[in-house]
């Protein structure tokens, strides 16, 4: 399959902000994940000997496929970009770029280190050495097209809080499970039985691969294609979504059907102008507010169901 390379090229006094903006716009169209190129990068390790240059500008790159959707798509995200720019005065330019789906889903790995999410737990691609300290946890990730590496803030936080509320044995479910790791993460932990739902039939594939990467056992785990919370029919003592804000509101009606009385809501992806709406939204619903953590821009919160 042919994709097209989307990549915005940006100049601001915020760079990591407009860069998780942009990111923003990216998933708002569907992509699974996007490319960050940070002229300010250097990894704990260093440069290795073959690695590649380091990037002149701040870019984000995403990925669409080349179908009958691509005009409308690119002109919608185009309108984004520009409506994004004024209100954060940035200036960019756009690059399109035809890519084989074989570089799409290797070029990106040059990038991606170990990285300590919590002091108890290192995400480490499955192509590159670690070694553990007595008190960590290694979760082996290989994202391949699905959205999740552990090293963007949103997971980081939703990390944090399930280190917080999962205790030993707890059910949990994870809403738009991407390459599974926060039900890797979970079961790291001490959960039991773990639920992952993703509208991507890739991502499901892949979070599959990565919890028996984790020896997880097939048993332990169960993964749909779905939306949001259709489909499931028993209840969790953990409800976890790292998903779009507006997608997190839509999810609020649903999620007291799945969640146990007593148990805990964690959302993230949510960014600072989002806060208030969703911490009311969640107390609508019957929520008391455990935690609200922040990383620049981003948010994640954690509610227990009255």
């Amino acid at each position: 399959m042919q994709w097209i390379e989307v990549k915005v090229t940006f100049a601001s006094d915020d760079e990591d902000l407009i860069a998780e903006l942009i990111g923003d716009l990216f998933q708002n169209l569907g992509t699974n994940g996007v490319v960050v190129d940070d002229p300010h990068l250097e990894p704990s390790e260093g440069w290795g000997s073959d690695a590649v240059a380091r990037p002149a500008q701040p870019a984000v790159t995403g990925y669409l496929p080349a179908d009958e959707r691509l005009e409308s798509r690119c002109r919608d995200f185009e309108k984004s970009l520009a409506d994004l720019s004024a209100q954060h005065a940035f200036q960019y330019t756009v690059g399109y770029h035809s890519i084989d789906e074989e570089d799409w889903a290797e070029s990106w790995k040059a990038f991606f280190y170990p990285e300590e999410i919590t002091e108890r737990l290192v995400v480490k691609p499955t192509w590159r050495e670690y070694t553990a300290q007595p008190h960590q946890q290694v979760i082996e990730i290989d994202p391949g097209m699905a959205f999740g590496t552990g090293t963007h803030p949103t997971t980081a936080l939703c990390v944090r809080l399930l280190e917080t509320y999962v205790q030993p044995g707890h059910a949990v479910l994870d809403v738009g499970t991407g390459s599974g790791i926060l039900l890797i993460a979970a079961a790291k932990l001490g959960a039991g039985q773990l639920t992952g739902v993703d509208l991507d039939p890739v991502a499901v594939g892949v979070a599959r691969a990565n919890l028996l990467q984790n020896q997880i056992a097939p048993e332990q785990f169960t993964l749909s294609c779905a939306e949001l919370t259709q489909g499931v029919s028993r209840q969790f003592d953990i409800v976890v979504a790292n998903i779009l804000a507006d997608v997190i509101i839509d999810l609020l009606d649903q999620v007291t059907t799945v969640l146990a009385p007593g148990g805990v809501f964690i959302c993230s992806g949510i960014i600072q102008a989002y806060r208030d709406k969703i911490l009311r939204k969640m107390a609508l619903r019957g929520f008391s507010i455990l935690d609200v953590l922040d990383r620049g821009e981003w948010v994640a919160a954690a509610g227990r169901l009255q």
